[in-house]
């Protein structure tokens, strides 16, 4: 057998690191809950499951069992992705919850209510509602505020309530509908109980009196 060439030797070591680099993005853990029979199931992933697939994320992924009175005040700046069959336990895991980048997918057929969650710091929202109408998957770009500094302080996670500048309302009742995603921002907000006197949300949230707030609608 012929030994390897100094220049197919450099070919292999170049297509080598080349494979690993590809390897280790794929490698890249998100986050996925899904909710199912009264359950809460948390996972990290090392790549995308088809939604709404339980029994591909329980075995590809690692998961773990949250009872929902468990739930604890969380910050996400990786991908999020939620599967979800109703609105009972979206609240509990999102409202003023740090979220970059999130994924909700609807995995039953049920007629949502107007509810409203409040998400902080959202940059991107995807939604899939394929188990309800056969339709592609939409994504909304909300903001881009912020990311330089984000990355070079990331956020205490006990701290990410008192820093919410960005707040985004998801009215869950778009799921029932096949329109695409629609939002609109309010900036230099600096009196939210005032300026939105029927979001009971802002009589609980810590509103600091020397800052503004970005606030985005979205439905």
């Amino acid at each position: 057998m012929v030994p390897p060439s100094g220049c197919s030797l450099l070919v292999l070591g170049a297509l080598g690191v080349f494979a690993l680099g590809c390897f280790a993005r794929a490698q890249k853990n998100g986050t996925l809950i899904f909710t199912k029979e009264n359950t809460i199931r948390k996972c990290s992933c090392s790549a995308d499951i088809r939604d709404c697939d339980y029994s591909l994320a329980n075995l590809m992924c690692s998961c773990k069992t949250v009872l929902p009175f468990a739930v604890e005040q969380t910050s996400y700046n990786d991908h999020l992705t939620i599967w979800f069959t109703d609105t009972s336990a979206l609240g509990p895991l999102l409202n003023f919850t740090l979220v970059r980048d999130l994924k909700l997918s609807l995995c039953s057929a049920n007629v949502l209510p107007t509810e409203y969650l409040a998400i902080c710091g959202l940059k991107r929202l995807r939604i899939s509602t394929e188990a309800k109408h056969p339709s592609p998957e939409q994504s909304l770009l909300i903001h881009d505020g912020g990311e330089r500094e984000s990355r070079e302080k990331p956020m205490l996670l006990h701290q990410s309530w008192q820093t919410c500048m960005y707040i985004s309302f998801l009215d869950m009742a778009l799921f029932n509908r096949e329109s695409s995603l629609k939002s609109y921002s309010i900036a230099n907000s600096a009196s939210m109980a005032s300026n939105f006197p029927y979001f009971s949300y802002f009589k609980t949230f810590p509103v600091l009196s020397n800052k503004s707030y970005v606030v985005t609608f979205i439905y």
